[in-house]
């Protein structure tokens, strides 16, 4: 016997934190980009296509919550010594693309964007390396009616894939209000922003975690720190009492209307200039978007919306669906987050060395898919194509002729490629296809003209349910003329004529 191993198969397994996608998943999501997509279009963003591709530098430290340029990403190094990476986000390859052809794109320059980004992180339940992100940016517009106009056009997109109004809220921030609020604080030094950058860094990070550790908690990690239930400790910023109720007066500063809730964030910033612009700008967002019917039932002034906070400059928004779900363990729990984004008027910077005014959202497509499935919105099945079965294999032209008929009306259509000799395993075929109907044609049919037509969701009913009288009234097979194929087919589906 020969001692050499076998070559070993290689397993026939999706990487650690990928999926693969099947029938109707590919097809609502690809639905539901061509419906955003006709969004972005009605405001007169333009489709822009990047590689998947960037270079490290070109993505930068810009990676959200991310402190090191090439952690979170997929990277390697090319034969030329360049490193590269898959794209983390849509964000800093248009940032790239707003460098490389700023002489040849209008100013400002609207685009949109879909496709898939990768992302180095421990994967989750839910949670994948690979997704997909929408987005949608105006550069170079400072005007921060660019960012009133990113909002409604979010609030637009999320009613037209079928999140009524509510189910959802757009919330909307100002990160120049939170940094008065650290000013008023006393940990942030206009002039000097590298001072107190590590207090500032966990209280960030703190008021980030609001949601998960209520009041309690982020007043310990801004203050001494945090012990958790399984006695790890966390380092705090070590506020003091009166700064900490600063800051949490600012996480806690939405009222019942926005004129309110602007009236209290004025008050913590009292004596910050920037801190003033940004309430100034929260301000004019409102007006705009009430002006255009985006009143508080889509879109609301809330100092509680703290995403990204290091990424962005001016205003950020997120959307939250508000319904109820059941989790993996049944628990109710709202879907909470499906899109956010702001202004980032430093990140063109860097290639440019001038500052580039930009705002931009990112829809998660896969996380409003799955908020749309558990709200039975979508069904997550797609009827399958009608399918003409084959009873005679010297009848195939015949058989693929009567499919191209079908697809010339409109219908998917397909002919059973199987083996043909066994024809149960053609029905079980079509069963599995979920298939609506199957076309029967023998010889005996064929010299006289006609067809078998079988409605295999009516079969399925009758199957499990009806009674032998009720089969009679309503058979699940009919026989037509063969120029009637289509038009029978077309009523069984509803489709009319």
């Amino acid at each position: 016997m020969s001692s050499e191993k076998k070559p070993r198969r290689p397993r026939a397994e999706t990487p650690k934190g990928f999926r693969d996608y099947f029938g109707s998943e590919v097809t609502e999501r690809t639905e539901m980009l061509a419906t955003i997509a006709d969004v972005y279009r009605a405001h007169g963003f333009d489709p822009l296509e990047t590689s998947a591709v960037e270079t490290v530098e070109a993505l930068g430290k810009f990676l959200p919550d991310v402190d090191r340029p090439n952690e979170g990403v997929f990277a390697w190094q090319d034969e030329g010594g360049d490193w590269l990476a898959l794209r983390y986000d849509m964000t800093a390859p248009l940032a790239r693309v707003a460098a490389q052809f700023r002489n040849d794109l209008p100013s400002p320059y609207r685009r949109y964007t879909m496709g898939p980004v990768w992302r180095n992180e421990k994967p989750g339940p839910g949670r994948f390396r690979q997704f997909y992100q929408c987005d949608a940016d105006t550069v170079g517009a400072p005007s921060v009616a660019a960012d009133a106009e990113i909002c409604g056009m979010l609030a637009d997109a999320l009613e037209a894939v079928g999140i009524p109004r509510g189910d959802y809220v757009v919330r909307v921030n100002n990160r120049k209000v939170l940094n008065g609020v650290m000013e008023v604080a006393g940990v942030l030094d206009p002039t000097d922003p590298e001072k107190f950058a590590e207090e500032r860094g966990i209280v960030l990070r703190a008021i980030d975690k609001f949601d998960k550790f209520g009041e309690t908690g982020v007043r310990a990690l801004i203050g001494k720190g945090r012990l958790d239930e399984s006695g790890d400790f966390t380092k705090g910023a070590g506020l003091t009492d009166a700064q900490a109720d600063v800051v949490m007066g600012f996480m806690e500063a939405k009222r019942d209307t926005g004129a309110a809730t602007v009236a209290r964030l004025r008050e913590l910033v009292a004596g910050s200039a920037l801190g003033a612009e940004g309430v100034d700008e929260l301000e004019l967002i409102a007006a705009l978007l009430d002006g255009q019917g985006y009143g508080p039932d889509r879109i609301v002034i809330d100092p509680s919306v703290v995403r990204g906070l290091g990424y962005y400059t001016g205003p950020v928004f997120e959307a939250e669906l508000t319904f109820e779900i059941l989790d993996e363990k049944g628990r109710k729990r709202s879907f909470g987050s499906v899109a956010g984004g702001g202004r980032y008027d430093d990140l063109v910077k860097r290639f440019t060395g001038q500052t580039v005014p930009a705002t931009g959202v990112s829809i998660g497509v896969d996380r409003l898919l799955a908020a749309l499935r558990a709200k039975g919105r979508i069904g997550g099945t797609e009827q399958g194509p009608v399918v003409v079965t084959v009873m005679d294999r010297d009848r195939m032209g015949d058989y693929l002729a009567m499919a191209s008929e079908l697809r010339r009306a409109g219908l998917r259509a397909e002919v059973y490629l199987g083996n043909p000799k066994n024809f149960g395993n053609q029905l079980k075929y079509a069963d599995k296809r979920e298939s609506p109907v199957a076309i029967i044609q023998g010889t005996d049919e064929a010299a006289r003209g006609v067809v078998q037509i079988k409605d295999l969701v009516l079969g399925a009913k009758i199957a499990a349910s009806a009674s032998l009288e009720e089969w009679k009234n309503q058979p699940a097979q009919v026989e037509v003329p063969r120029d009637e194929m289509v038009a029978t087919v077309k009523r069984m589906l509803g489709l009319g004529l």
